[in-house]
C-alpha cells in the first residue's frame, strides 16, 4: 500500500510538471508560427496565448472522460474554476488592492457566471453532458472569441489600446521567432508531454483515490485542479508584484470561461460526461462564489484586502465541506 501511494505521488507530481512545461513550450511554438504566418499579436494573444494555461486542465479532462472517470472531468474543471476565483484573486488581492476594468464587468465577468449557469442547466438535465452538448459549448467558445477579438480591434480603431492588449504586445514580442524546426518540435514536444501528464495525472489521482478510499470528484476538486490552476496562480502573482493587477482579473474570469466552454466541451465532445449530485452542487457553490466576488467588485470597483480575506476564508469552508461531505 505504501509503495504505490508513493509512486502514486511521484507520478502525480510528474505529471504537473510535464502539463505545465509542455503548455509553456506549446505556446511557445504554437505562437512563434502563428508570428512567422504574420498573425496579428493581437489574436494569437487572445487564443494560443490564452488557451495556454487552461491546457493542463483540457488535457485532464479529456483523459479522465476517455477513461471513465467521468466525474473527474466536471470536478477538475469546476474546483479549478473556484480555486482561480477564490485563491487566485484571493490571494492578489492580500498583495496588493485589485482594480476591475470596465470590460471585465460589464461583458466578461457576466458571461463567466452565464457559462457556469449553462453548465448547471446542461449537466442537470438528464445528469450527463453529452456529445451535442459538448459541440453547443465550443460554438459559443469560438462566439465568445470572435467577440473578444472583434471589441479589441474596435478599440484599436477608435486609437484605443486596452491595457491587456499593450501586455499581450509585449508578451508576445518578447518570445524569440525561432526557426520553423525548433518550433514545431516545441509544439509537437508541448503537445505529447500535455497528453502524458494528463494521463499520468488522472491514472495516479484515482489510485490515490482508491487507496485512501475517498472519492474520484474530491480528488478532483482538490489535488487535480489546484494541480492544473498553478500556472494562473503563478501568473497571477507575477502580475500582482508587478503592479500589473487589472490582468488578474481579466486573466482568472478569462480562463474559467475557457475551462467551461473549451474544456468540457471538448471532453464531452469526445466522451459524454455522466453527471453525479455533488458536480451539481459544486457548480452551485461556483455560482454562489461568483456573485460574492462580483458584489466586491461592483460596489467598490476594486478587491481589496479584506475581501481577499474573505475569499480565502470562503475557500477554507468549501474545503472543509467537501472533505466531510
Amino acid at each position: 500500500m505504501g509503495m504505490t501511494v508513493l509512486k502514486a505521488v511521484i507520478v502525480l507530481v510528474v505529471g504537473f510538471v510535464l502539463l505545465v512545461k509542455g503548455a509553456d513550450f506549446f505556446v511557445e511554438g504554437a505562437s512563434s508560427v502563428a508570428k512567422m504566418l504574420k498573425v496579428p499579436s493581437l489574436i494569437i494573444g487572445m487564443t494560443i496565448v490564452a488557451m495556454g494555461t487552461s491546457l493542463p486542465e483540457t488535457s485532464v479532462s479529456i483523459a479522465a472522460s476517455i477513461n471513465n472517470q467521468n466525474t473527474l472531468a466536471v470536478s477538475n474543471v469546476v474546483g479549478s474554476n473556484i480555486f482561480n476565483l477564490m485563491v487566485v484573486l484571493g490571494v492578489c488581492a492580500v498583495m496588493c488592492e485589485l482594480q476591475v476594468s470596465k470590460d471585465v464587468l460589464k461583458r466578461d465577468y457576466p458571461f463567466s457566471v452565464i457559462c457556469a449557469i449553462l453548465l448547471l442547466v446542461a449537466g442537470y438535465i438528464g445528469m450527463t453532458l453529452g456529445r451535442v452538448d459538448g459541440i453547443i459549448f465550443l460554438v459559443i467558445f469560438v462566439g465568445f472569441l470572435f467577440v473578444l477579438i472583434k471589441s479589441a480591434m474596435d478599440a484599436r480603431k477608435r486609437g484605443e489600446i486596452s491595457e491587456k492588449e499593450r501586455e499581450m504586445n509585449e508578451e508576445i514580442s518578447e518570445m524569440k521567432e525561432q526557426p520553423v524546426w525548433k518550433s514545431i518540435l516545441y509544439i509537437v514536444g508541448g503537445a505529447i508531454a500535455i497528453k502524458y501528464g494528463g494521463d499520468w495525472v488522472v491514472d495516479s489521482a484515482s489510485t490515490i483515490a482508491t487507496s485512501f478510499g475517498i472519492s474520484a470528484t474530491l480528488v478532483g476538486l482538490t489535488i487535480c485542479s489546484v494541480g492544473t490552476s498553478l500556472p494562473e496562480l503563478v501568473t497571477s502573482i507575477v502580475a500582482a508584484r508587478k503592479n500589473e493587477l487589472d490582468m488578474a482579473i481579466g486573466n482568472v474570469v478569462g480562463s474559467n470561461v475557457f475551462n467551461i466552454l473549451m474544456v468540457l466541451g471538448i471532453a464531452a465532445s469526445v466522451s459524454p460526461i455522466a453527471f453525479l449530485t455533488e458536480n451539481v452542487i459544486d457548480i452551485i457553490i461556483l455560482l454562489v462564489f461568483s456573485l460574492i466576488t462580483w458584489l466586491f467588485c461592483v460596489t467598490k470597483k476594486r478587491i481589496g484586502r479584506m475581501e481577499g480575506i474573505t475569499m480565502l476564508a470562503l475557500y477554507g469552508i468549501y474545503l472543509v465541506y467537501i472533505c466531510i461531505r
